[in-house]
């Protein structure tokens, strides 16, 4: 392939592309050079009689090479950013649909796998796929909150993305509340009553929860009510994480056995689209498609009942016999 010069005045232009022949291109394509006012345009103007230049183009497998070879970007890790961010080349999708997100698919995995307690295997999965279950504020923020630092786990919370001002005011209150009682129960009443007025009150939401929690200060039996309920569970502050985990949005935490809740929902919908369903749900299987076939529907008697029998069951055999004769 060569370019013919067409002027005097030559325009060099470097070209790093290679054929889809294998033919060599030259390193250098030159354009003639229009002069200034000219009513001539680059590439084909009103006076050009040459055709414009064809478009050098690579290959369809040297294209794939180049975009298989070019790198993830993965998350960027300042505290204004949230795992639902993540930038892929094309949005990259898994199944024969395309309609499944390849980010949102492994996180949930990932969290499944955390669930059920296999650490080692999550945070294998984390390290291997390049997609981090929770952002470093979040998992922050999650520290924060197991570890009782209510204050820093408050002020954590303003900084993660795209919260509205309701849901962290929400999430405040819940934080506020069972430091609320924590103070409680260690009896630093001043502290708890501290805390009730400078902090959980400003936020201006749930008044009859304020009012409650008052109470629990004026009242030893409502303190004792409340204080059981939210202070004397068996892990308190997973409680709260998992009633935290319900206010904010799912792409910022993934929400508790969502694998299991997704997997339920299709086998629900195998069921009730079961056409001659009459099976229990144990024969249900996440190995095939759940299917019942026209042998599963009776067919044959098993059994002849009077209709005597079927109208007076209260009566004996003796009676039936008595009312027969």
């Amino acid at each position: 392939m060569s370019v013919r010069p067409t002027g005097d005045s030559m325009l060099p232009l470097p070209v790093s592309i290679s054929s889809a022949t294998g033919d060599p291109l030259p390193t250098r394509l030159h354009f003639p050079k229009r002069e200034r006012g000219s009513r001539e345009h680059f590439m084909g103007g009103l006076e050009d009689e040459e055709p414009p230049l064809k478009r050098i183009k690579s290959s369809p497998q040297e294209s794939r090479s180049v975009l298989k070879n070019l790198p993830l970007i993965e998350p960027i890790g300042s505290s204004r950013d949230t795992m639902a961010k993540y930038v892929c080349l094309g949005d990259e999708t898994v199944g024969s649909k395309g309609i499944i997100k390849k980010v949102e698919f492994v996180r949930i995995i990932t969290k499944a796998l955390y669930s059920l307690g296999y650490e080692k295997s999550g945070a294998l999965l984390e390290e291997e796929s390049g997609i981090s279950l929770n952002s470093s504020t979040v998992n922050l923020f999650r520290q924060e909150v197991l570890e009782g630092k209510w204050d820093e786990s408050v002020a954590t919370l303003g900084k993660i993305a795209q919260l509205e001002d309701k849901i962290v005011k929400s999430a405040s209150f819940l934080i506020l509340e069972q430091k609320f009682f924590e103070l409680l129960q260690k009896e630093q009443v001043l502290d708890a009553l501290k805390t009730l007025r400078l902090e959980i009150a400003p936020l201006c939401i749930n008044k009859d929860r304020v009012h409650e929690l008052a109470g629990c200060i004026v009242s030893p039996a409502r303190y004792e009510g409340l204080v059981r309920h939210n202070v004397l569970h068996d892990n308190p502050r997973l409680r709260l994480l998992e009633e935290l985990q319900k206010l904010l949005p799912s792409s910022v935490m993934v929400p508790e056995r969502r694998l299991e809740h997704l997997l339920e929902q299709a086998l629900n919908v195998q069921r009730e689209s079961c056409v001659f369903h009459n099976s229990l749900d144990s024969a249900l299987s996440l190995y095939h498609d759940h299917q019942c076939g026209r042998d599963q529907i009776p067919t044959k008697t098993l059994q002849v009942y009077s209709l005597v029998l079927l109208f007076y069951p209260f009566l004996s055999l003796n009676s039936l016999f008595r009312w027969a004769l």
